[in-house]
C-alpha cells in the first residue's frame, strides 16, 4: 500500500523545482500535475447524480472505488511514497481523508503574486508563436477566444480573474484555509526555497514525518517532463535549471504599471497565507 502526499499551491512558485529535488530520494515519486483528483470528483458526481444508484445505493463500495483511483493511477510506480500534484487539493481535503483514508499532508508552494505574473509574462515573451506550432500559449488562446486584444495588461487581467490560473489557485488555497485546514498544509515560499533550500527541505521532512534525506541542489533536472508545447503552447513551462538560483526579472521591469500598482494596493489580500 502506497503512502500518498499531495502538492498544490500557486503557479510559477517552484512546484516542479520541488518535485525535482524530492525525486532524489529513492523512496519518493513526484510527477507532473495529475488527473487523479478530477477522476475522483467525476466518479463521485456520477454516483450521486445517477438515478440507478439512488435507487440502490452502495456507499461503502463507492467510497472504496473512488479511493482506489490514485492506487490504480500510480500502479506503475515502484516508489512507496507518491506526491500527487493538483492545485485544487487544498480545497478538497475530504477527498483525501474520506476516500483515500490517509492523513492529508499537502505541500503548498507560494510566491509573491507580482513575481508570479512576471514569470508568466517572461515565459510568454521568450516563447513567441511560430508557424507550424499546434497552438498558441494558453493565455493568449483565451484572449483570442474571448475577442480581447493580446497585450500584457489583458494577459495579467485574465490570470487574476476567476477563469485564470492565478485566481483559481489562490482561491483553492483560500478555501482550504477557510475550512480550517491550515494544519494539513505546509507553505513553501519560492524565494526561501531558492535562498535556503537545506532548511526548506528539513522543514518539509518534519511536516511529513519522514526520515530526513540529504539532498543536493546542483545538477537538477525534471525527470518526469510533460509535453509543455502541446499542452500549454509554451515549450519551457516546466523546465528546471540545473543550478538552484533566482533568474527572473524584477516585476517593475516587466509588468504594466497599472498591474504593478494594482498589486501593491492589494498585496495583503492577495497574499493572505502570510497572516496567521
Amino acid at each position: 500500500m502506497k503512502t500518498f502526499y499531495f502538492m498544490a499551491g500557486l503557479p510559477r512558485s517552484g512546484s516542479t523545482l520541488l518535485s525535482s529535488i524530492l525525486n532524489q530520494n529513492p523512496r519518493f515519486y513526484s510527477g507532473p500535475s495529475s488527473p487523479v483528483l478530477g477522476a475522483m470528483y467525476a466518479l463521485e458526481e456520477n454516483f450521486t447524480s445517477n438515478e440507478l444508484y439512488t435507487g440502490y445505493p452502495k456507499p461503502d463500495q463507492v467510497i472504496e472505488l473512488i479511493g482506489s483511483v490514485p492506487h490504480h493511477f500510480y500502479s506503475d510506480v515502484e516508489e512507496p511514497i507518491v506526491f500527487d500534484k493538483n492545485r485544487a487539493w487544498t480545497a478538497r481535503v475530504p477527498y483525501i481523508e474520506q476516500y483515500i483514508k490517509q492523513q492529508a499532508k499537502i505541500l503548498v508552494p507560494v510566491r509573491r503574486v507580482d513575481e508570479i505574473l512576471t514569470s508568466v509574462l517572461s515565459m510568454i515573451h521568450r516563447n513567441p508563436f511560430q508557424e507550424g506550432q499546434d497552438r498558441i500559449n494558453f493565455v493568449d488562446e483565451y484572449l483570442v477566444k474571448t475577442n480581447q486584444p493580446i497585450n500584457d495588461y489583458n494577459r495579467c487581467t485574465h490570470l487574476l480573474n476567476p477563469d485564470g490560473i492565478v485566481y483559481e489557485s489562490l482561491n483553492a488555497v483560500k478555501l482550504g484555509l477557510e475550512q480550517n485546514m491550515r494544519d494539513k498544509m505546509h507553505f513553501i515560499d519560492y524565494n526561501d526555497m531558492v535562498s535556503n533550500p537545506e532548511q526548506v527541505m528539513e522543514d518539509i521532512y518534519d511536516f511529513l514525518g519522514e526520515e530526513h534525506y540529504e539532498h543536493t541542489f546542483d545538477g537538477l533536472s525534471n525527470i518526469h517532463r510533460e509535453n509543455d508545447l502541446n499542452t500549454y503552447g509554451l515549450g519551457d513551462m516546466h523546465e528546471v535549471h540545473s543550478k538552484l538560483e533566482k533568474t527572473s526579472s524584477s516585476p517593475e521591469s516587466v509588468l504594466p504599471k497599472e498591474i504593478f500598482d494594482l498589486y501593491k494596493q492589494n498585496k495583503q489580500s492577495l497574499e493572505f497565507w502570510t497572516s496567521k
